[in-house]
């Protein structure tokens, strides 16, 4: 086994673990060198970080599946992402661990890999002497993945990925993910709002979700941080990878640095004049969506998040099954389109509807929809009477009927030998 890190202590550590493992361990601290040795000599499996000086680890792994293509190559990251995971299986690697690793964790993965990479490398030499067509290596790592290898990687890798990374960058990704959402609201108010007057309400709700789906998009495949993805963080405590408070923590920075994101768009949407668009209809539309959002019941807003967030969830779970991002594209449009079309309700959204409305009214005197209590309309009947049950509807709807769902279906312990169904 080949170890390169240039951290001395995971150095350590993989020497210790695997030579009680039967494995002849060499580790190095310089990419450089750690390829210098793949070229000179072979080994069974490699392991390589992802950020070192002077290399970039998919570089790193991409030559080293060209010089040694029987190899198993493992990365490691202290920033793992899903895309990021998707973007080394291409490269060559066969797996992907995130830091902090446990010792049990560890091996088992590198067990499972050497096991898959065995079977791919027969598969190869197979389709080398039955077709000179097919010379190139087999990829069955890019098929798409199937529920139970999702929920495996929501619980082991994407929560744990999240709670250890830097608190910073999750905040600058949160910003991004209420502005990405609030970017795919205003367009939605943008096409639709004289929309229905001429195809009808229905019709008027589909093309507001069609093009309300960006924000999704913008968040998984350009990358940012959102409350109601993060609420399938629970399989990870559910599988004990990380502890409530650690999930709880994360969730309020990235709750807070949402909102920050969707004020700041609907401060640009507000100071820019696009709501003069159609004589100010845009404007007097947007106002009695904010109305229509804070006068729900609480009940109805609750339903209503609940409904939301497990069909986003479900967009956010099935772009985690493709490889390619145009997959990635139709897994999310149809979840998005169908809350957005249907009426559901989503916090982070709401973050910009409201104050955007709000804004419009208090600032330049955009007259309420006729027959409506005026007074309805403030920042603390949106907090109490939509932001508040929204939420609470959006964590039961992704972190129940999906996250725990599916931890149910494939990943709790089967009572009394410890093992998962």
């Amino acid at each position: 086994m080949l170890v390169i890190d240039d951290e001395k202590i995971i150095l350590d550590s993989c020497r210790r673990i695997f030579t009680a493992e039967g494995f002849e361990v060499e580790t190095v601290e310089e990419p450089g060198e750690g390829l210098e040795r793949v070229r000179k000599a072979k080994y069974d499996v490699i392991i390589t970080d992802w950020r070192m000086p002077g290399f970039d680890g998919l570089d790193l792994v991409d030559l080293m599946d060209k010089h040694a293509p029987d190899s198993t190559i493992i990365m490691i990251s202290g920033f793992p992402s899903v895309d990021r995971a998707a973007d080394a299986i291409r490269k060559g690697a066969v797996d992907y661990i995130a830091k902090p690793f446990d010792p049990d964790g560890i091996v088992s993965a590198v067990e499972r890999a050497m096991m898959h990479k065995a079977k791919m490398v027969a598969e190869r030499r197979a389709s080398s002497a039955n077709s000179p067509a097919h010379q190139g290596f087999p990829m069955p790592e890019l098929d798409d993945k199937p529920p139970r290898n999702i929920a495996e990687t929501v619980a082991q890798k994407v929560g744990v990925g999240k709670v250890t990374s830097p608190w910073l960058s999750v905040f600058i990704l949160g910003i991004l993910g209420g502005a990405y959402v609030a970017f795919g609201g205003m367009l939605a108010a943008t096409v639709t709002f004289d929309m229905s007057a001429y195809l009808g309400v229905g019709l008027s709700k589909f093309a507001a979700g069609a093009v309300f789906s960006l924000g999704l998009m913008l968040v998984i495949i350009a990358g940012a941080e959102l409350f109601t993805g993060n609420n399938l963080m629970v399989s990870s405590v559910m599988t004990r990878n990380i502890t409530v408070r650690m999930m709880l923590e994360r969730w309020g920075l990235v709750y807070g640095a949402n909102f920050i994101g969707a004020i700041i768009l609907a401060l640009i949407f507000v100071f820019s004049g696009l709501w003069k668009a159609g004589g100010g209809a845009l404007a007097a539309s947007a106002v009695g969506t904010a109305y229509a959002k804070v006068s729900l019941s609480f009940l109805e807003a609750l339903v209503r998040g609940i409904g939301c967030n497990w069909l986003v969830c479900l967009g956010v779970w099935m772009a985690m099954s493709s490889r390619q991002t145009i997959g990635k594209i139709f897994a999310i449009f149809f979840p998005i389109m169908a809350f957005v079309a249907i009426g559901f309700e989503h916090s982070v959204a709401n973050m910009y509807f409201v104050p955007t409305g709000i804004f419009l009214r208090d600032w330049f005197g955009i007259a309420v929809p006729a027959g409506v209590d005026a007074g309805i309309l403030n920042w603390g009947t949106f907090v109490l009477r939509n932001l508040v049950p929204v939420t609470i509807g959006n964590i039961i709807g992704g972190g129940v009927f999906v996250g725990m769902s599916y931890w149910s279906a494939y990943l709790q312990p089967v009572a009394g030998n410890g093992e998962s169904t």
